[in-house]
């Protein structure tokens, strides 16, 4: 009987020190995108995906003005057309809006696309560098603050920006 009250009590005592090494977990916050913008290659991948959406822009603006100049010929001649030449002209006018709003579609998907593509290598480089952070300075969670805190109620962290942006060098 003594040795099993002995047991329970260490059990209890192990319990007891568990929960307060958890209490005593490091929380730390970074703001993840002005760490990513503040890469000297930000700068290089805005241009890369300002130049590659350019082309989609310029391709939308010559399909623009085709309908706006075809639409306006359709509105000065429709008057002299017989029903069947202005109900093709209709339909040659929605096809083509159509067109327009299905490649804009695109466009943005492709954009998109590329813009991740090329934005993972950063990513990936600030990660490592809040994990590398992290890790020396024994924080248990690192929280993004880019979008806003997704916890409503937390514990005071420590803002690991400064470090990290020493670890990624950035002034």
């Amino acid at each position: 009987m003594k040795n099993l009250f002995k047991v329970a009590l260490i059990a209890i005592g192990m319990l007891f020190a568990g929960n307060f090494a958890q209490a005593q977990t490091k929380i730390g916050y970074v703001n993840f995108q002005l760490l990513g913008s503040q890469l000297p290659e930000a700068k290089t991948l805005k241009t890369q995906i300002d130049d590659y959406s350019k082309q989609f822009i310029d391709q939308l603006t010559v399909m623009q003005n085709e309908l706006q100049t075809k639409g306006q010929a359709f509105q000065t001649q429709s008057a002299s057309m017989t029903d069947a030449a202005r109900a093709a002209k209709q339909t040659e006018l929605v096809d083509l809006q159509k067109r327009i709003q299905d490649y804009n579609t695109t466009a943005q998907q492709k954009v998109e696309a590329k813009s991740n593509e090329l934005s993972k290598p950063l990513s990936d480089k600030v990660h490592a560098a809040i994990v590398q952070v992290a890790k020396d300075k024994g924080y248990a969670y690192v929280i993004d603050t880019s979008q806003g805190s997704p916890l409503l109620i937390s514990p005071d962290g420590d803002d690991l920006t400064a470090p990290v942006k020493a670890q990624l060098g950035i002034k």
